[in-house]
């Protein structure tokens, strides 16, 4: 196990043995103190506690994060899970703790947050710009990480099996990935339908949210996160895309130009079935759990 914490003891050693219980029990694999959290007493500044909270309702914001304090210097990890996490962590500042947790929160680890007790130091020297501005930066850098597919620690040594069957959660993930952009298409169509023609802005309406949609997919609904498979995903997406394409094209010729909705319950319906068919080959797709960027 590791653990460390913040040389002035700003935070009660009261709060070291639930830091570490939930790792020691095996239910998590990272325990955080927290000054943000619903039972937490802290003793600081208005200036800090604004820039605190903004801090961290900016991480929300940007990587949809769990955890309400990333800096709070009371932390303890599993050897495993530091083990395959530390290698991952470029910053050895004050974005270190940051960058943690957010690879850890990326690659699915469990991460525990205790309430403490918080003194503040009155004669910190931390320099407040200069470490926003790191923050920042390191923020940006870690945002680009993750859109390029990086950040994977390695499946085989560290992490939890697949569940056998995900089938429910998988439903129900892909069904509101589709609603929302059946509705993006739906309303581009009807925007566009007038000065484009049907043909045109079924076109444009499917176009506009093919690429974004295979994307959350393969993402959110079949947890797919590396290169291993990206390619051959998103060609089986185009694919479908192209079929569906050229069959709502089919349907909007024979149906006659001055009936509208006919127009649009027919493109629902060919949409569905290009969900359905979509669905169909990703989730018949491998996954493993070496799906890891480098």
């Amino acid at each position: 196990m590791l653990a460390y914490m913040d040389v002035d003891l700003s935070t009660g050693l009261d709060a070291l043995l639930p830091l570490v219980a939930p790792l020691v029990t095996g239910h998590s694999d990272v325990a955080i103190g927290s000054r943000l959290a619903s039972g937490a007493s802290v003793a600081r500044g208005p200036k800090r506690e604004f820039i605190s909270r903004s801090y961290n309702l900016l991480l929300h914001t940007v990587f949809a994060t769990h955890f309400h304090d990333a800096q709070c210097g009371f932390k303890a990890l599993r050897a495993d899970a530091a083990a395959a996490l530390l290698p991952q962590i470029d910053d050895d500042e004050w974005f270190f703790d940051t960058e943690l947790l957010l690879v850890a929160e990326h690659n699915g680890l469990r991460i525990h947050e205790v309430p403490v007790d918080w003194v503040d130091d009155p004669d910190s020297r931390v320099r407040v710009a200069q470490t926003a501005r790191r923050d920042l930066a390191g923020m940006a850098r870690m945002a680009w990480r993750f859109l390029r597919g990086a950040g994977r620690i390695d499946g085989a040594t560290y992490g939890r099996a697949e569940l056998a069957d995900q089938m429910g959660r998988q439903l129900v993930v892909f069904g509101l990935i589709g609603t929302i952009s059946t509705g993006v298409s739906a309303g581009l169509f009807l925007a566009l339908r007038e000065p484009l023609g049907a043909v045109l802005a079924n076109v444009v309406a499917v176009t506009a949210t093919v690429a974004v949609n295979a994307w959350a997919n393969r993402r959110f609904t079949f947890g797919r996160r590396g290169r291993l498979g990206r390619s051959s995903d998103y060609l089986r997406a185009g694919a479908i895309y192209l079929v569906g394409l050229v069959v709502s094209t089919f349907v909007l010729s024979a149906i006659s130009p001055t009936d509208h909705l006919v127009e649009l319950l027919a493109l629902l319906a060919t949409w569905s079935l290009t969900t359905v068919a979509r669905f169909t080959v990703l989730s018949h797709t491998p996954i493993t759990s070496t799906e890891v960027q480098p």
